[in-house]
């Protein structure tokens, strides 16, 4: 886990000191100010929205989180989102990711991402690509339809939606269904000031061609539609156009037909063109108030665009038929009554437009009923909405997000307990507020407000908004959680924020006040049945389908279900569904109201940490220990801190753990050994952690610094002393030298003239005796004569092999025997080199050259290369030699195979599967060569260092004809540079390289080294052990 080091803040909201709303913001700011908009609360994934493209998405980033765990890298939705695929695919576990926040908080991106992440991680395949595909382009489909412009977001979602994806069990995708809550279909008749209808309605305007346009009866201009806002047709960066070619695309490759696609786009234009129709005052002839349509024409355009007679809709817009058992009765419809049916048949169609768009999505990507299947849903719904004016809808959103809530705190605490009992760690009873008795008032079956509401618009008689608040002010007189007006001037309160028409509910995220005006109306949700059968009447396949009530046959004088009792069912269905599932949670935060990016609003965001209930998540998930993690990434992070396990420890993991923690002194109370895991209570345990460990890493930074400087001293100074060795070494030569000249001259002189003396004192004396001396000398010349005659006749064989000669028979003969001896040799032997051709002559050198070198040195000198002498009999160019070598790798020890070329001028090393790839050493590069005196092919070739060749480092290479090849070598480096190459025979050698020097021991093995095999081993980083087998 990326816990302090090197991170921006707190990255995990459990560690947050001290546990405040203030300082949870501000570490919040903290991050988002360096552009990490990703922070966990334990497995909980807080979002704030950076309003501008961040480079953390691209496949480098799915690689990275596909190959790690949740909390070993920093904070990303691609980890939550891993490891919920991952929980699926691997445990077998259904999972869904749900996703709360404001608007502009970043819902419908974070949907995205996880939906991408999901495609890109999982299996591939024709069938699966196409699967995928078909789910990922549901999205621009759902966007055109369920999306608009709205004061706080560009691309705001006006709906709830839940996709359930399922997988096989390979974890491939399969299909999926989507599930829609809460359209906001009243935006389909009027828009706030500054805010859009929904997107398909100016894609389609601004995207279409001008015969698709005019086939349905459609201008361009937006301003020409009653339901369009004219002064927000535009939106900076979003290109309807672009946008609208891209939601065909995206109904094509879901399966949408051409037909479907004209059929879909007729009902939206029917939508637009019911918004133009204006209605009047008229008066029937008794008098009584009516109302008519003032132009025709867009009447009869609606009815020739769908196949509807104009006369049938102008009546049933105009007019209502109230029907019961025994009679039919018309009634005319006042100016105001006729446009609330005709808003109400608008919204109506939108409406069931857009859940036949989602039913369709769902037949192409369901999924056979015969396959077993994983599922991950993804939930992305309203987060908590506290208005100026709260009304029907935010009364709605809200009792699902108490339920969303209810359902974390459950989820949560169980979580926690079942990993407690796995480990084996006592669970201890968490206190937390239970909104169980909101959810209760809301939603009970017989006296909760939306049953009472229900009640109040099925009831006969007078039915206002008033009436259902005095009913509600007189079942929740006493309610801990219900405040009205009412009930406050019974307890004597005043609170003039409270209005007579309000009632207040103290939620989980605070006090909501509710104005009860339209609760009755937006919970009927009416539509006249004279509008459902003109619908259905129309010739249109699509607009049919949609108003199924309208066929007489199938005519019902039943009530239907209210708005309230719909969601509150769907709501309940959702909950089993999540009930059903493991959870993953995303907060999705906006940082300011204008989409700035860099700008940090505290006061709003603090809101919004309030309304997601963010400190009360932290609280309940620090109730028992803050913190936990598996012994053996415990050791490996704190094992530094104890002598007894650093830095080597062979011990168990867990054995490991007790031994830091023990010589830490920490407080029994603090910690908790579980089976697998350890468990810290206090963040501030974790933290004295972390600053010992930060210390003692820069104890060891420090000795290690004083390590390699000592290092780097020691051989500084070894280089002056060996380079202050020779300089003297030089110096004391030269004047002994001359020292020694001069002794020899000053010797000669002297000897010259003792000589001379001794030769005068002797002529003296044996001046008379001269007949002695020539009769010596006589008889010394007939001894010579009858030793050399014999010596004729007596010759060995001129084979140069045969060393035989003759003894000399007197001892004085010695030194001319052997003078004689060694002339008769070196006279056989240039009769044998004259008889030689050039190339043999050079053979023999280099056979002498290699004597010279290595007999006596190298225990593989007695062996041959067949091979060589093979490829010298038949190179007749420039390359002196080639053999097959092995490289070694300076950095693991591992070999891989090379050509060794030799030329007059260079060494030439090229790879044996690429010999493009080559390397040209000159031989006047060449400082130097090591071998070792074993039975082995190892040799190091020494670069100069001035050498562009040689700034690359030593070469480290094994050979087969170690011998013939290094001779050949030092001949042509001889011939080349006119020096003597240095060969070094040593068990312990330097190579050098760009990194530094590495050290080289050879050593012999257990076998003797008869083999010459190598076995190399990197011992640390700055030496390489070489056994010879």
């Amino acid at each position: 886990m990326t816990l302090l080091e090197g991170s921006v803040g707190v990255e995990d909201l459990v560690l947050l000191e001290p546990l405040e709303q203030e300082s949870l913001i501000r570490n919040l700011q903290l991050r988002y100010e360096k552009k990490e908009i990703y922070t966990y609360i334990g497995n909980v994934l807080v979002s704030v929205n950076p309003y501008q493209p961040l480079p953390i998405y691209d496949l480098e980033f799915v690689a990275k989180y596909r190959d790690y765990s949740f909390y070993e890298l920093k904070p990303h939705i691609y980890a939550l989102a891993s490891m919920a695929y991952q929980s699926l695919r691997d445990q077998d576990r259904d999972q869904c990711i749900l996703i709360t926040g404001e608007s502009g908080a970043g819902k419908t991106e974070a949907s995205k991402l996880v939906m991408s992440y999901v495609a890109a991680v999982c299996g591939k395949g024709e069938q699966v690509n196409s699967v995928k595909e078909q789910l990922l382009q549901s999205n621009p489909v759902l966007e055109a339809f369920g999306n608009a412009k709205t004061i706080r977001n560009n691309n705001s979602s006006r709906f709830g939606k839940y996709m359930d994806i399922e997988f096989d069990f390979k974890g491939s995708p399969l299909g999926g269904v989507i599930t829609n809550y809460l359209l906001e279909k009243s935006r389909v008749v009027k828009q706030l000031e500054g805010e859009r209808n929904f997107h398909i309605f100016y894609q389609l305007l601004t995207g279409a061609d001008a015969e698709l346009l005019k086939a349905l009866k459609l201008e361009r201009d937006p301003g020409g539609y009653a339901f369009l806002n004219p002064d927000t047709s535009r939106v900076d960066g979003m290109d309807d156009d672009a946008n609208f070619k891209v939601l065909q695309s995206a109904m094509t490759v879901i399966g949408f037909s051409e037909e479907e696609i004209r059929q879909v786009l007729e009902v939206a234009a029917l939508v637009l063109k019911l918004g133009n129709v204006e209605l009047v005052d008229e008066f029937q002839a008794n008098g009584v108030p009516a109302s008519g349509i003032r132009d025709g024409r867009g009447v009869q355009e609606i009815g020739e665009l769908v196949g509807l007679n104009s006369v049938e809709l102008e009546r049933a817009l105009c007019s209502r038929t109230v029907e019961t058992a025994r009679e039919k009765v018309v009634t005319a419809l006042t100016v105001t009554q006729a446009q609330y049916a005709r808003d109400a048949l608008a919204k109506n169609i939108y409406s069931r437009l857009f859940n036949w768009l989602v039913n369709r999505i769902n037949e192409s990507i369901k999924v056979g009923t015969g396959e077993k299947r994983k599922v991950m849903g993804v939930l992305d719904i309203y987060g908590f909405e506290i208005l100026e004016d709260n009304s029907f809808e935010q009364f709605v959103i809200n009792y699902c997000n108490e339920k969303l809530q209810q359902v974390f705190i459950e989820m949560t605490l169980k979580e926690e307990q079942e990993e407690y009992k796995r480990e084996g760690i006592p669970w201890v009873k968490v206190d937390y507020f239970d909104n169980g008795i909101i959810c209760n008032l809301i939603e009970h079956n017989r006296q909760g407000i939306l049953a009472m509401l229900d009640e109040e618009c099925l009831r006969p008689g007078v039915v206002s908004d008033s009436t259902f608040l005095a009913k509600l002010n007189q079942l929740f007189s006493k309610h801990s959680h219900y405040e009205s007006k009412v009930t406050q001037n019974a307890q004597h309160q005043y609170d003039h924020s409270m209005g007579l028409s309000c009632f207040r509910i103290c939620h989980y995220a605070g006090k909501v006040t509710y104005n009860v005006n339209s609760f009755i109306d937006k919970n009927n949700d009416l539509l006249f049945r004279d509008l459902s059968q003109a619908m259905w009447k129309a010739r249109h396949p699509l607009l049919r389908y949609l108003f199924p009530e309208g066929d007489p046959k199938q005519a019902s004088l039943k009530r239907p279900p209210t708005a309230g009792a719909q969601f509150k069912s769907s709501v309940t269905t959702l909950m089993k569904n999540l009930y059903s599932k493991n959870p993953n949670y995303i907060r999705c935060i906006k940082p300011n109201e204008h989409q700035q990016r860099g700008h940090f609003s505290s006061g709003l965001v603090s809101a919004q940490a309030r309304y997601l209930g963010l400190l009360e998540n932290v609280r309940v998930r620090r109730a028992g220990y803050a913190y936990r993690q598996a012994y053996g990434s415990f050791l490996e992070r704190y094992r530094l801190l104890s002598r007894s396990t650093w830095p080597r420890w062979t011990g168990g993991d867990q054995e490991g753990v007790e031994k830091v923690l023990g010589e830490l002194s920490m407080s029994s109370e603090e910690l908790a050994f579980g089976k697998t895991k350890i468990f810290i209570k206090s963040p501030k345990t974790l933290f004295y952690l972390e600053e010992q460990r930060r210390l003692r890493l820069q104890q060891l930074a420090t000795l290690i610094q004083k390590t390699y400087r000592g290092w780097r001293c020691r051989t500084h100074y070894q280089l002056m002393r060996k380079s202050q060795i020779v300089i003297s070494s030089w110096f004391r030569g030269n004047m002994q030298k001359k020292r020694y000249g001069k002794m020899k001259a000053s010797a000669l002189l002297i000897q010259a003239f003792v000589r001379g003396w001794k030769a005068r004192k002797n002529y003296r004396k044996y001046f008379r005796s001269g007949a002695a001396l020539i009769l010596s000398n006589f008889i010394y010349k007939s001894m010579v004569q009858r030793f050399l005659l014999g010596l004729k006749n007596d010759l060995p064989s001129p084979s140069i092999l045969d060393k035989k000669w003759p003894s000399a028979p007197y001892k004085c003969f010695s030194t001319a025997n052997h003078e004689l001896q060694r002339l008769f040799h070196q006279w056989k032997c240039k009769k044998f080199r004259d008889q030689l051709s050039p190339k043999q002559v050079e053979v023999l050198r280099e056979k002498l050259c290699a004597s010279e070198l290595f007999k006596g040195k190298k225990a593989s000198y007695a062996q041959r290369n067949p091979k060589l002498q093979k490829l010298k009999g038949g190179a007749e160019g420039p390359i002196l030699m080639a053999e097959t070598v092995m490289k070694v790798n300076r950095g693991n020890g591992k070999t891989s195979s090379r050509i060794l070329l030799l030329t007059k001028g260079h060494v030439i090393i090229t790879d044996t599967k690429n010999p493009q790839a080559k390397t040209a050493i000159p031989l006047s590069s060449l400082a130097g060569v090591s071998v070792t005196s074993f039975q082995d092919g190892l040799f190091s070739l020494h670069l100069s260092e001035i050498s562009s060749v040689g700034a690359k480092g030593d070469f480290l290479l094994v050979s087969e004809h170690v011998i013939e090849l290094l001779t050949k070598i030092y001949r042509a480096t001889l011939d080349a540079t006119q020096t003597r190459l240095p060969v070094t025979v040593t068990e312990e050698f330097a190579v050098k390289s760009k990194e530094g020097s590495l050290t080289v021991k050879v050593a012999q093995g257990p076998g003797g080294g008869g083999t010459g095999k190598l076995s190399c081993k990197k011992k640390g980083s700055r030496c390489l052990e070489v056994t010879v087998q």
